[in-house]
């Protein structure tokens, strides 16, 4: 498992974008960056405002898409169909 100290910044805010991301499951990024969820709050707090913080809380707590097991069988996918390709922090070009 990676420690936060070992993420690039390029990494730590794709970390934070995925996690701010309502289909993003925290498996997914467990399974790119091998951080738990419990290592992603930790890192949301450590890099985000206090109040950011509290909003983004609020927001994930209870999300059915953000944990794999609780997610509805319809959702097959990551992201939003609207949302533009991402890779390596940057929009990607069509």
């Amino acid at each position: 498992m990676k420690k936060q100290s070992l993420l690039t910044s390029e990494q730590i805010d794709r970390v934070i974008e995925m996690a701010w991301e309502d289909r993003t499951p925290f498996d997914a990024i467990l399974l790119q960056f091998g951080l738990k969820e419990e290592a992603v709050i930790k890192l949301m707090r450590s890099e985000m405002k206090s109040s950011s913080f509290k909003m983004w809380r609020a927001r994930v707590q209870g999300r059915k898409t953000k944990h794999l097991k609780q997610r509805d069988n319809t959702v097959d996918r990551f992201k939003c169909s609207r949302q533009k390709g991402i890779s390596n922090n940057k929009i990607s070009k069509r």
